[in-house]
């Protein structure tokens, strides 16, 4: 689905970036972990065309996405609040993205009308400003945008982040039924190693740029995350 090769990039001479090689599959619900600066949202960053690589390139579905738009029909993502519009009701948010999807008021509706346990009824019907909304609203209107239209890859930067305990719960459970009924392709950042462990058929880290660790998610898998990071600490 993903293919990744001989990616770089660099600012000022600094390589902030370098994955000679890695592959994502259709379906798989991929995690991408490390600690501040690893490379994580400049890697998001180079797979939305948001940012350009220094050398190197990657194709999704076989279209090059620094040379080709056609990756984004079928591609969505939310990494932070600047993917929101501020000045829309979240209904006037879902429905501009559904417009962009060719769906039609009603069945945007129809579609986020099946989210009212994770919106906590108080997203919809409200009234407000996506800009009056506190983090965590912000956060949940732009995570269920991102599944508007049935995408096949979904990009999530830090979505368990500014949630409260009953949402994340939901959201691990939206991924992990999303995965399995309708094989999308999630890439997901967190900060959160027992979060990520428990979505992810498999986890990269990431440090200074490089692929350090792939694994595949096993009942052994944060342990071994947690012993990775506590070393340098400990050193």
């Amino acid at each position: 689905m993903i293919v990744v090769e001989k990616l770089t990039k660099k600012y000022l001479n600094v390589e902030v970036l370098n994955i000679d090689e890695l592959s994502i599959p259709k379906g798989q619900s991929f995690g991408l972990v490390g600690n501040n600066g690893a490379g994580k949202t400049t890697f998001f960053s180079l797979l939305l065309d948001l940012i350009r690589p220094t050398t190197g390139q990657i194709h999704s579905k076989g279209v090059r996405i620094d040379v080709s738009e056609d990756w984004k029909p079928f591609t969505s993502a939310f990494l932070d609040e600047s993917f929101l519009i501020g000045y829309l009701t979240p209904e006037e948010y879902f429905a501009f993205i559904g417009k962009l999807r060719g769906l039609s008021k009603g069945e945007v509706a129809e579609f986020t009308s099946k989210f009212e346990g994770f919106f906590n009824d108080e997203i919809l019907g409200k009234r407000k400003l996506l800009r009056d909304l506190s983090k965590g609203n912000q956060k949940k209107v732009g995570l269920i945008g991102a599944l508007i239209g049935n995408p096949e890859v979904v990009i999530l930067d830090e979505p368990f982040a500014n949630l409260d305990p009953s949402t994340q719960i939901r959201l691990k459970q939206l991924i992990k039924s999303e995965t399995q009924n309708t094989h999308t392709t999630f890439l997901i950042s967190s900060h959160d190693l027992t979060h990520v462990t428990e979505v992810c058929d498999r986890i990269v880290v990431l440090e200074k740029g490089q692929v350090i660790k792939d694994l595949q998610t096993s009942p052994e898998t944060l342990k071994e995350l947690e012993k990775y990071f506590s070393e340098p600490l400990e050193g």
